[in-house]
């Protein structure tokens, strides 16, 4: 029979991190850091909101777009947040999470072989989108060093005469990493001077702990160059409803729109009604559960001092990337031999690029206590490696 496969579909590797997560599900007694997702529950006055359209019978299709009561809460939300207005009938989608936004921004740019720009260790999705929509993927590899910003001269450095588009993945998953005004300002250059595009990936924006976030289109000049993607599923802890936007250039936003019509219709009904109320009166839970991720992060990065496990200070999302070059192992090694000897599931750096070789993903999405009793059994498991050295 003919292979009923494509090429290219074969040719991507399956995600990284669901490897670690399946082993740890057939555990018992494991403490599971692996996977990105809120351990809150959806706030209840968003949940009430969502059951009171269901009984209300709103369960039709909206428009392909997504709800104009919700693309003005959008807008609304982004002005008050980073000071950048969209229209909300031409500029703004509602999505299936975030993740579609990010595939149908590079269909809708890229023809084949443009080459995008895409900063590792990064998300899992940059570099297969990129593959399927028929670009090139060009990996600029983030350093320690740097904190693991992306910095104008690896930008410059990695263009060609096919460069069209930047990947700018900030706050990061999985270094946690963020970019300050200077650094995006710098970054704009750039892109302005190379005549390129950006994604601006910003699912992690409300949750930044070194002071407000800053959006590459508050940059003079980057706006018109930008596709915004950001969603509900980290700050509001909405992950199961499924709902993210994408704003940008109504040139670009009407393309985006043409597959989103015909891969997908419209995101789902129950879930806008939903964010709706998220958006409206949901500051006071994001800034709750945001305290909360921080005390967990400051609380990883005194543990790991104290056991002596060099980690830079990350000041975003819900992840801390330490490095384990010091035991000779690979990230993936490590992980395996972690969780087999004391039943703990980390991500190994690697699942997000080659160059998160000798780091791990760890989240913080999860309580004191499970966070406590892990950094237990690391620094039990740190002991043992360091004596048998």
């Amino acid at each position: 029979m003919r292979d009923p496969l494509s090429k290219v579909i074969k040719g991507i590797k399956p995600s990284g991190i669901r490897k670690f997560f399946d082993i740890a599900s057939e555990m018992e007694d494991v403490i599971s850091l692996g996977v990105g997702e809120p351990d809150f529950d959806t706030p209840w006055h968003i949940r009430d909101e969502g059951i009171y359209s269901l009984e209300r019978g709103r369960t039709f299709y909206t428009s392909n777009t997504g709800l104009i009561e919700l693309r003005e809460e959008i807008a609304a939300y982004l002005k008050r947040r980073i000071g950048v207005e969209y229209d909300a009938k031409n500029e703004i989608m509602v999505t299936v999470g975030g993740s579609e936004g990010i595939d149908v921004a590079m269909r809708a740019m890229l023809d084949p072989g443009d080459e995008v720009l895409i900063p590792q260790p990064s998300y899992v999705s940059y570099e297969p989108c990129c593959v399927l929509a028929g670009g090139k993927p060009v990996i600029i590899e983030l350093k320690n060093e740097d904190e693991f910003r992306l910095t104008a001269a690896q930008v410059e450095a990695a263009v060609t005469e096919k460069t069209k588009l930047l990947i700018l993945p900030f706050p990061n998953n999985p270094t946690g990493a963020i970019m300050e005004r200077s650094d995006l300002e710098a970054v704009a250059e750039v892109v302005k001077k190379h005549d390129l595009y950006v994604l601006s990936d910003e699912i992690y924006s409300e949750l930044s702990y070194k002071g407000d976030h800053v959006s590459i289109t508050q940059i003079p000049g980057m706006r018109e160059r930008t596709v915004l993607i950001n969603g509900f599923s980290k700050a509001y802890a909405m992950t199961g409803w499924r709902l993210g936007y994408a704003c940008a250039p109504e040139i670009i936003l009407k393309q985006m729109l043409k597959i989103h019509q015909f891969a997908i219709m419209c995101a789902p009904t129950t879930s806008q009604y939903a964010a709706v109320e998220a958006l409206k009166n949901g500051d006071k839970d994001v800034a709750e559960m945001r305290e909360a991720y921080d005390q967990r992060r400051r609380f990883l990065m005194e543990r790991f001092r104290n056991m002596g496990l060099k980690c830079f200070e990350p000041y975003g999302a819900f992840y801390v990337f330490p490095c384990i070059k010091e035991f000779g192992m690979s990230s993936e090694d490590f992980a395996m031999r972690f969780v087999e000897e004391e039943h703990v599931a980390v991500v190994p750096g690697t699942a997000f690029g080659d160059c998160g070789e000798g780091f791990l993903r760890i989240s913080y999405a999860y309580s004191i206590d499970n966070l406590r009793a892990a950094m237990d059994r690391m620094e039990s498991f740190l002991g043992k490696l360091r004596n048998k050295a």
